[in-house]
């Protein structure tokens, strides 16, 4: 295997690990009115998330880093033509981490509401536009002669790329709603239990339709794309029985796995290229696009020393924070120093 190719699939595995990460707190902001009928209930659901979602948002930095400094030609050809949608993406994350960061800074209730209102739709609308955007990549993008995006924003939006956005986003929902049933007590862990229930037909029907015209449209059917569409297929079919008999933990671990799958699908199905030319164009390949050996070289040792790190650090977070979120005002854990403090007093 070459560094090419060794590239490729840890660039699937950042974006694999930033969307199952962010995934659910993609699901817990889009579900926040569902499951929070009162400030007090939205405020312990966000508690789920509140330690986690910066450090979630990392894994983006870096895929999109890696993205450039490996495939500089596959990060200018997709920025330049998904400009608008990425843009848009990266509003609504800067309007979220606003709304997370100034939600609490106000007793008034209608400040509250209109920053509950932007997570909301600053969760859903990222967590619908992803979906488009890898549809788009493995389904094809009007590519020029010369490598370049010959399209503009509606080109971007076809059945089938509208199909990825509904996979995406009811993904993120179960996924959210599983997240928030493992992490919380009392009322908004009842909600959340119902809302998993009623979650899971409807997103088994968009993954499934939206891997079988994947495969259908398909240039070369790899045995990867069919390993990640079984995984994620078997995976979503053993959530309803998980969580039926309760084991919270257990459906949380079939919905990343699952979404997992549908990363796995998406990049073997792109494997050899990282565009695919629905124009004049032909297909940008990971070896036109890839950086310089001795690029790729110098990266694999900084990822081989830092990975570890970052995994260690993120891994101590979730331990940390791993206990049940309980209602306003019950004592739940909220930084390290409180968890000290309380081990100190003889609390457990």
């Amino acid at each position: 295997m070459s560094l090419v190719d060794v590239w490729f699939v840890l660039i699937a595995v950042l974006w694999a690990g930033y969307l199952i990460l962010e995934g659910f707190d993609f699901g817990v902001g889009t579900l926040l009115h569902l499951v929070g009928r009162t400030p007090a209930e939205r405020a312990q659901a966000l508690r789920t998330i509140g330690p986690v979602w910066d450090g979630n948002e990392v894994w983006l930095l870096v895929a999109g880093g890696a993205t450039f400094a490996a495939f500089p030609e596959w990060y200018a050809t997709l920025f330049s033509g998904y400009y608008l949608a990425l843009t848009v993406i990266l509003v609504a994350l800067i309007v979220r981490i606003m709304a997370l960061e100034y939600r609490n800074k106000h007793d008034d209730p209608a400040w509250r509401r209109r920053w509950d209102a932007a997570i909301v739709v600053s969760s859903a609308l990222p967590a619908v536009l992803w979906g488009v955007a890898f549809a788009n990549i493995v389904g094809g993008s009007p590519l020029a002669a010369d490598g370049s995006f010959a399209g503009n924003f509606l080109d971007l939006l076809r059945p089938y790329t509208v199909l990825g956005g509904l996979t995406t986003l009811s993904l993120f929902c179960l996924h959210g709603a599983h997240f928030l049933a493992l992490r919380t007590e009392g009322p908004v862990r009842d909600r959340a239990t119902a809302l998993a229930t009623r979650l899971w037909a409807p997103t088994v029907l968009v993954v499934a339709g939206f891997a079988v015209w994947t495969l259908a449209d398909a240039q070369v059917v790899r045995p990867l794309a069919v390993g990640g569409t079984a995984a994620a297929a078997l995976a979503l079919l053993a959530v309803l029985p998980a969580h039926r008999a309760g084991r919270e933990g257990r459906a949380f671990a079939l919905t990343t796995v699952a979404i997992a799958g549908a990363v796995v699908l998406l990049f073997a199905t792109l494997f050899p290229d990282v565009m695919v030319s629905s124009g004049p164009g032909p297909d940008l390949t990971m070896q036109a696009a890839a950086s310089t050996d001795r690029t790729l070289t110098v990266m694999t040792v900084v990822a081989a020393v830092m990975t570890p790190v970052v995994l260690l650090y993120q891994g101590w977070t979730y331990w940390v924070f791993r206990a049940r979120v309980r209602p306003e005002g019950t004592g739940d854990v909220r930084t390290p120093l409180d968890l000290l403090d309380r081990r100190a007093g003889g609390v457990a």
